[in-house]
């Protein structure tokens, strides 16, 4: 089901709360898209912080799918792109409580064979670029920066 970028703008504070009185335990994936050509992936969501520039990703349950089956995953769901499971590599995991939540978050980097994206209305902007400069002055992810050392 793909929820509209108003309604995703509007809860995200509201999920931001709960996460900050809960404390859940949760686990996300970030990912590293890479084009032969030397470009990368770099992204702007339509809910929370729509200025800053970041990696695509999402939350998933490790009893039912391995961090590699979920970045492909959210690949596919936000950005239309297939890359299989067995294309990513695991480049860092961390524990981060940034959102207020437990979250084991992992950066996996894959390449790409194409570079035609679907956007879904999660993602209001998504640019390959060869470097940061080429995203402007605007605000960039931690975990992008980490990604990209």
């Amino acid at each position: 089901m793909r929820v509209p970028a108003i309604l995703l703008r509007a809860g995200s504070p509201f999920l931001q709360l709960w996460w900050r009185i809960r404390k859940p335990t949760t686990f996300g994936v970030k990912a590293l898209l890479r084009l032969p050509d030397g470009r990368f992936l770099a992204v702007r969501h339509s809910y929370a912080d729509t200025r800053r520039w970041a990696l695509p990703g999402g939350g998933y349950k490790p009893a039912q799918e391995t961090s590699a089956e979920a970045a492909a995953r959210e690949i596919h769901e936000e950005l239309g792109l297939v890359i299989p499971p067995d294309a990513f590599q695991t480049l860092s995991t961390t524990i981060t409580t940034l959102e207020g939540k437990h979250d084991t978050l992992t950066i996996l980097t894959a390449f790409a064979a194409e570079d035609q994206l679907h956007l879904s209305p999660e993602i209001a902007e998504a640019r390959w670029v060869k470097d940061l400069q080429e995203l402007g002055d605007g605000p960039l992810s931690k975990w992008l920066l980490s990604a990209l050392k």
